[in-house]
């Protein structure tokens, strides 16, 4: 399966983040000796435990929600983090890089499903966060780029709006804040279900799981 999604997403340069939140290590290494380097796991503990017991040439993604309390535990390795929905967390994140002489690429996240459950921004707290005194201050982050989850739904005329409205949302920022910045170029979404809508509609990474390692 690992192979058949790589050639999949190689023809528009998508990233595949395999996502290998409560499996264990030796299934992760079973990706690993296939040629898979990215992965993303939703919790800080399993996160940290896995990068001490794995090789350390793989690219770890934070891509849960994340307090700011447990930031310091990531910040050492962390390559990226998709969840940032604050001020405080993005301040904590630079405060916690900065210990470690690191800069820290994140990605906004934007609340662009119809279910109450998922974290994220809308548009006018992103705007604000951006446009914040603070914000040219931070020099141990690098913001590149927007994550989204579409609602959790066999209608895929909702999801591909809702992937729609995430691009929409990258092309504003990108137009307003970062026009000269090659760096901001990311836009996570589409999981198992859904991630040939995302690239459809525009994803640079997916973050699959189910399809890679089974069912939970």
């Amino acid at each position: 399966m690992l192979n058949t999604i790589l050639q999949q997403l190689a023809e528009t340069h998508t990233k595949l983040i395999a996502v290998s939140k409560t499996h264990p290590p030796e299934r992760v290494l079973e990706l690993y000796n296939q040629g898979q380097r990215i992965f993303g796991e939703n919790r800080v503990q399993e996160l940290t435990a896995k990068q001490e017991a794995l090789p350390k040439d793989i690219e770890w993604h934070l891509i849960g929600h994340l307090q700011t309390n447990k930031v310091k535990y990531i910040a050492p390795f962390v390559a990226c983090i998709h969840s940032v929905d604050s001020w405080k967390l993005l301040e904590e994140i630079d405060k916690q890089a900065a210990k470690h002489g690191r800069v820290i690429d994140c990605l906004l996240q934007f609340h662009i499903a119809e279910e109450e459950t998922k974290f994220g921004l809308d548009e006018a707290e992103a705007a604000v966060l951006l446009q914040s005194p603070g914000f040219p201050l931070l020099a141990h982050v690098r913001i590149t780029g927007v994550m989204g989850m579409a609602t959790f739904t066999d209608d895929k005329a909702q999801v591909r709006r809702e992937f729609r409205h995430l691009k929409q949302i990258f092309d504003d920022l990108k137009a307003r804040y970062f026009p000269t910045q090659p760096t901001f170029r990311e836009i996570s979404m589409g999981m198992s279900g859904d991630y040939e809508l995302a690239v459809e509609e525009g994803s640079t990474m997916v973050r699959v799981g189910t399809l890679l390692f089974g069912q939970r």
